[in-house]
């Protein structure tokens, strides 16, 4: 494997489609670590990271398949995408169960993006660099909450707050010592007073 080192992706792609078969793995497991970044971007209720790791080696595979070194985009880059692609679809098709709650998570305050902000201060700033116009979404943010959390029963806001911090509704079941059923109820009702 010491002599591919030194090839460009592209000199790799066009080396295996010339019939070398070991290139497969050599690429496969030159890119895992950037599956695997991705993969732990994305949250799947219900599924483990390997799930998304999978996924995600899939869409690297159909990468290596598909790469067309006559377009001008760098195989780093097509693969970047075709990995995303793979994962947004499997999230997708998580969502699409008919009985499984809230399928996709991303937390309100976990920070993301370039410059580390979080969806709650994405959602309050609105992009907009106005002091007045962001400490009024902030007051308007702040307000949302204390008024859902009005509506919502003693065991709904518990149920949020977890939710919230990043569990899914079976490991709430197990830390409230409720059924996943009972949880998922309390979840479609909060959605239900979102709205």
């Amino acid at each position: 494997m010491e002599e591919y080192r030194e090839l460009s992706d592209e000199q790799l792609i066009e080396k295996l489609r010339g019939g070398d078969e070991k290139l497969m793995d050599y690429i496969l497991d030159k890119y895992k670590p950037l599956v695997r970044k991705k993969a732990n971007a994305v949250f799947l209720i219900g599924g483990e990271t390997d799930d998304l790791i999978q996924e995600g080696m899939i869409g690297l595979f159909k990468a290596v398949r598909d790469y067309d070194g006559e377009k001008e985009a760098s195989f780093f880059s097509f693969a970047e995408l075709c990995i995303t692609r793979q994962l947004y679809k499997a999230v997708e098709a998580s969502n699409r169960k008919k009985h499984a709650p809230l399928n996709s998570y991303v937390s309100f305050y976990s920070k993301a993006g370039e410059e580390g902000h979080s969806l709650a201060e994405t959602l309050t700033t609105g992009g907009m660099g106005d002091p007045e116009q962001i400490v009024i979404d902030q007051e308007n943010l702040k307000l949302f909450w204390e008024k859902l959390k009005e509506r919502l029963s003693k065991m709904e806001r518990e149920v949020l707050d977890e939710y919230l911090s990043g569990l899914n509704y079976q490991q709430i079941a197990v830390k409230m010592g409720k059924s996943p059923k009972t949880i998922d109820n309390a979840l479609q009702r909060i959605k239900m007073k979102i709205r």
